[in-house]
């Protein structure tokens, strides 16, 4: 029984370390109007996210990032406000609320990073051999 409640202990996560986890997501200030909003259901459309961040000041863009092959929504989508209050009050009303029946998260948006181009493929040898680059050689 003991060992029990040690193992419960260790393992279970502090309300400290929470509240403080909670507190530091919660004070990041913001540095740029746009929000990144995660947890969104798959059937979330751009009207319903504008629907619900429309009260909270004037929306610049609302768009949820889709799946090209599908056209669904990939669970996540970014908010932009005309100004940085109007972002962190829809930031303080919306974080962990609920949007289409899935709860919802409102960070601040990060700049996106930049990627290299993709490589070209390369193209067979003459020999018909071509290099598979996580197995090694194939036919």
């Amino acid at each position: 029984m003991a060992f029990a409640s040690a193992f419960r202990r260790i393992f279970t996560p502090s309300s400290i370390l929470q509240s403080q986890f909670t507190s530091i997501r919660q004070n990041s200030t913001l540095a740029t109007p746009k929000l990144f909003v995660s947890g969104l259901s798959r059937l979330t459309t751009d009207e319903k996210l504008k629907e619900a961040f429309s009260p909270f000041g004037q929306l610049v863009e609302a768009k949820v990032v889709t799946d090209r092959v599908s056209g669904r929504s990939k669970g996540f989508a970014f908010v932009t406000y005309g100004t940085l209050e109007e972002a962190e009050q829809a930031r303080k009303e919306m974080n962990a609320k609920f949007l289409d029946g899935w709860v919802i998260f409102v960070d601040p948006a990060k700049p996106r990073e930049h990627r290299p181009p993709p490589q070209p493929e390369p193209q067979p040898s003459e020999t018909g051999f071509r290099v598979n680059k996580t197995i090694g050689w194939c036919g």
